[in-house]
């Protein structure tokens, strides 16, 4: 590469430009960079699917005046309720009372999932013990919707 010496005045220009540029887009990286670190900062972490599902549960439980049905909510529970690690033990009562006045599809495709969970985990030969409690689950809620 030549020396900036043996450059022509118009090769300097270009190169002078070049430079400008590339160390505006590095300022301007730099800015975008400190910009996300200070949004981080002052924000604070907002309340995962699951917590936000389990105050809903509870929210139903404790304050049906006040409480509100939220299709989301209702399908992450759906979706989960088999999880100990998702559905604690403590809210699995309450979500029982709460699946007991599911209706319609909701009610249908819940039992259709849960007795086929159920086929599906008989077929196994090896259960180990957080199947078992699995399927305590699901016995309990095919006993309630059935």
């Amino acid at each position: 590469m030549k020396d900036v010496e043996d450059l022509t005045p118009e090769e300097r220009r270009v190169l002078e430009r070049k430079l400008k540029k590339e160390q505006k887009k590095e300022e301007k990286r730099f800015k975008r960079e400190s910009a996300l670190e200070e949004e981080e900062e002052e924000e604070p972490s907002k309340p995962s699917a699951c917590e936000l599902s389990l105050q809903y549960l509870k929210s139903w439980s404790k304050k049906r005046k006040d409480w509100k049905f939220q299709k989301t909510r209702q399908t992450w529970l759906l979706l989960h309720m088999y999880d100990r690690d998702k559905v604690p033990n403590n809210y699995f009562p309450i979500l029982l009372d709460y699946l007991g006045g599911l209706k319609g599809s909701a009610r249908d495709t819940t039992i259709k999932k849960a007795e086929a969970l159920m086929k599906e985990l008989d077929e196994c030969e090896t259960q180990e013990e957080l199947e078992l409690q699995k399927v305590s689950r699901i016995r309990e809620v095919l006993q309630l919707l059935s």
